[in-house]
């Protein structure tokens, strides 16, 4: 494992080092018709004011359980890598109540779960282009009006120790070392060579398969990743459309 990517974090750092303009994450929604574009540089804008509303605004520290309760969606994968420029522990549709911080997804079920959670809450919209809740639901804050005031630039106020707990899915739990290195070491298998592989990923974020394959794995190996949600929705011909105008060169399904 090169030792300047110890945690998912600094492989963000060195793909905005490398090239900030290429795209890192292309998300569709076949149920809406969303189609949002982000470049390294955009994606990793967002990571650091989300890091910044984490560590300022929650008052999230080193340590403490961030509980997702939110789909495969490019406001997850920011999360993600939020979660591990803060160094807390991002637990994928974890049980709120024992959480610190509960972010969900707009659904009612969701919502109701992070209720639970006696720490801050945040709900995500989900709407096309970031937008906000026409209503925000009672005892959250509303994500699409908080982050946009927030820093552009992000320095956490302790370093992060890439051997604590960075991330539970599926009832495992890793360190952002373990995160970057099992990322690594799985690409080639998923089809992941190298800089310029572009994986279409509609598996969903609560195991490990589906952050590998949806995030992590393009991540630690310079490629891009085509997120798609509700996928079943889309006509197979269209699909075919879809992965040669994405100049797709691998599949997760």
């Amino acid at each position: 494992m090169n030792d300047r990517h110890r945690t998912p974090a600094d492989l963000l750092a060195s793909a905005f080092a490398a090239d900030p303009g290429r795209p890192l994450v292309t998300f569709y929604d076949d149920a809406t018709g969303e189609r949002v574009e982000l470049s390294v540089a955009t994606f990793a804008n967002w990571v650091a004011k989300t890091a910044n509303l984490l560590q300022d605004e929650l008052s999230a520290e080193p340590g403490d359980r961030v509980a997702l309760l939110l789909p495969a969606h490019w406001q997850t994968a920011v999360w993600l890598l939020a979660c591990a420029s803060v160094g807390v522990v991002a637990d994928v549709a974890g049980e709120p109540a024992a959480a610190q911080v509960a972010v969900s997804g707009p659904e009612p079920e969701s919502l109701e779960a992070a209720r639970s959670c006696s720490g801050p809450r945040v709900a995500l919209a989900l709407r096309p282009l970031g937008g906000r809740f026409p209503r925000v639901p009672d005892g959250f804050a509303d994500y699409a009006v908080e982050v946009p005031g927030q820093g552009d630039r992000f320095a956490p106020y302790a370093p992060v120790d890439p051997d604590a707990p960075a991330l539970i899915v599926a009832g495992r739990e890793f360190s952002g070392a373990e995160v970057v290195e099992r990322a690594g070491a799985e690409a080639p298998a998923l089809g992941l060579t190298g800089p310029g592989a572009r994986i279409l990923s509609s598996l969903p974020y609560d195991t490990w398969e589906g952050l590998h394959a949806g995030m992590y794995g393009p991540l630690a190996t310079g490629g891009s990743v085509v997120l798609c949600r509700n996928l079943d929705r889309l006509p197979a011909e269209d699909l075919d459309r879809r992965i040669e105008a994405e100049r797709v060169t691998v599949t997760a399904r």
